[in-house]
C-alpha cells in the first residue's frame, strides 16, 4: 500500500559544500513523500502528490522537517554504557574504560543486552544507520547484527582485529583473528540489510602479521569497508612511530598493508601530513569526523573544510562512547562549534549533509540511503523544529529555513525526533511517546 507523508522536506541535488546552497538543497514547504514496498517513489508538493495518488494512506507531520534519517558513520557499540566517564585521553581511555568493558562481551546475553540498548538509543536520536565496532567476540557481532536484522536497520559492522597492546582475554591472533572476520562476512554480509566491516581496531593494537592478513581478507573481499583509526591524538602518533619506526607517518603504515583505498573509513583524521592528506584524496578514502569525542577525549580539531576542499568523502559520527553523545543534532552542534575554533563558519545545510548524505557517501552506500529522493530506502526521521521552548521562541523570529532549522541543530536533542520510519514503517521513538 502507498503511503503519502506530509509536511516540509529536505534533499539534497548536490554537495553544498562543493556548489551553492540554492543549488544543492531543494526544500519545499508543502510537502509530501511517497513511499510504497520500503522505498520512496516520489518527493514533491503535497497537493500534487494527492492528486495524484488519491488511495493514498495519508499521515499528517504539519510542519516538521522530513529529510533522511541520520547516518553514524563511526561508532563503537560495546562502549554504549561507558559513555560519559570522566577523566581521560585515548590510550588511557581505553585501558581505564574500554577494554574492561568490552572483556564482558564474551557473554553472548550481555552483548545481545548491549546491542538492543544500542539501537533503541540510537533510534531515538533519529540514527537510521551506523557503522560500529563490536568487540574481538564473535558473539559481539552476531548480537549486533540479530538486534539490527529484528528492527530491519541498515547497518554495517564489525569484530575488533586486535593481538596486541591489550588485555590477553581481548587479544585474538593473527590467524584467528582472519578466519573469525571471514566467518562472520560470508554470514552476515548481505544478508537483509546488513554489511560486514572489517575492523582493526588501530595500527598500535595489530601486530604486521594481523595487519597483513587484514589486508589480504579485505583484497578478497574488496566489497566490504575497511573501518579504522588514524591520528587521533598526539600520543597515538608516537606510539605509531616508535611501533613502526620503518614507515614516514601513521597512513603510511596502512598503506603498507593494504588498508587504503576506496573503502577506507579513517576514523579522526586530525594530525595528518600534507602528504597524508593527498594520499587519502588520491586513495578515494573517506573520513568520519567525530567532533564530540575529539573534544570531549581533548583529541583535537578536525579540518572539515580542508577535507571538503580536497573532495575527500567526510561522513559525521558519535564515535559512541568516546563521544559524549547519541544526539547526531548534538554532533552536529560539536562540528559547528569546532568549525568556529578554526575560523570557520560551517553552514547548517552543510552540517546536515555529512550527517545524511555525507556519511552515505562515505560508506559507499549513497546508491541507496542518506537522501529524500526517489529510489532510495525509505529510512526518514521527521524534525519537530519547535520542540522546547527555547527552540520555539528563536525559531519564531526566522526569516527562512536555516533560521528555523539552525536553532534545533544547536539546541535539539532527542525531543526533537518526532517519528522514525524504518524502510517505511513507522518507529515511534521514547522521546515521541515522552513529549506526546
Amino acid at each position: 500500500m502507498k503511503q503519502l507523508l506530509l509536511g516540509q522536506t529536505l534533499s539534497f541535488s548536490g554537495n553544498p559544500w562543493h556548489m551553492p546552497i540554492k543549488e544543492a538543497v531543494q526544500h519545499i514547504r508543502h510537502g509530501a513523500v511517497l513511499i510504497e514496498a520500503g522505498k520512496v517513489i516520489a518527493v514533491g508538493e503535497a497537493d500534487s502528490l494527492k492528486a495524484a495518488h488519491p488511495q493514498a494512506k495519508i499521515t499528517c507531520h504539519g510542519d516538521s522537517l522530513l529529510m533522511a534519517g541520520f547516518i553514524d558513520s563511526h561508532a563503537h557499540f560495546s562502549q554504549t554504557a561507558i559513555i560519559a566517564s570522566w577523566g581521560k585521553r585515548l590510550i588511557d581511555w581505553l585501558n581505564t574504560y574500554t577494554f574492561p568493558e568490552e572483556a564482558r562481551f564474551g557473554d553472548p546475553a550481555h552483548a545481545a543486552q548491549v546491542a538492543e540498548t544500542y539501537l533503541d538509543l540510537n533510534l531515538s536520536n533519529g540514527i537510521t544507520t551506523a557503522c560500529a565496532y563490536c568487540t574481538t567476540h564473535p558473539a559481539s557481532v552476531d548480537a549486533y547484527f540479530k538486534a539490527s536484522q529484528k528492527r530491519g536497520l541498515r547497518m554495517l559492522g564489525g569484530k575488533v582485529m586486535m593481538d596486541r597492546n591489550a588485555p590477553e582475554n581481548l587479544r585474538d591472533t593473527a590467524q584467528s583473528s582472519y578466519d573469525e572476520s571471514k566467518a562472520l562476512l560470508q554470514k552476515w554480509h548481505g544478508t537483509d540489510r546488513l554489511s560486514y566491516a572489517i575492523t582493526p581496531r588501530f595500527a598500535p593494537t595489530s601486530s604486521p602479521s594481523q595487519l597483513e592478513a587484514t589486508g589480504a581478507l579485505w583484497a578478497e573481499h574488496p566489497d566490504c569497508v575497511l573501518q579504522t583509526h588514524l591520528s587521533e591524538q598526539h600520543e597515538e602518533l608516537a606510539w605509531v612511530k616508535e611501533l613502526f619506526p620503518e614507515h614516514d607517518d601513521y597512513l603510511a603504515v596502512y598503506q603498507h598493508f593494504g588498508l587504503l583505498g576506496p573503502g577506507a573509513v579513517m576514523g579522526h583524521a586530525i594530525y595528518l601530513s600534507s602528504r597524508e592528506w593527498d594520499a587519502l584524496r588520491d586513495a578515494g578514502a573517506s573520513i568520519a569526523h567525530c567532533p564530540t569525542s575529539n573534544a570531549f577525549i581533548g583529541s583535537g580539531l578536525f579540518h572539515a573544510t580542508r577535507a571538503q576542499a580536497l573532495g575527500i568523502r567526510t561522513g559525521l559520527a558519535t564515535d559512541v562512547g568516546g563521544g559524549s553523545s547519541f544526539s547526531m543534532l548534538r554532533t552536529m552542534a560539536s562540528a559547528y562549534e569546532i568549525g568556529q575554533l578554526r575560523n570557520d563558519a560551517i553552514h547548517p545545510a552543510q552540517l546536515l549533509y555529512m550527517a545524511t548524505l555525507g556519511s552515505a557517501e562515505a560508506l559507499h552506500l549513497a546508491d541507496r540511503i542518506g537522501n529524500l529522493q526517489a529510489g532510495h530506502e525509505a529510512d526518514i526521521v521527521v524534525l519537530n523544529l519547535a520542540s522546547t521552548p527555547v527552540i520555539t521562541q528563536r525559531a519564531k523570529r526566522a526569516k527562512n529555513l536555516w533560521e528555523q532549522l539552525f536553532p534545533t541543530i544547536m539546541l535539539g536533542d532527542d525531543r526533537a525526533i518526532e517519528v522514525v520510519y524504518i524502510a517505511g514503517n513507522r518507529h515511534n521513538t521514547c522521546a515521541t511517546q515522552h513529549h506526546i
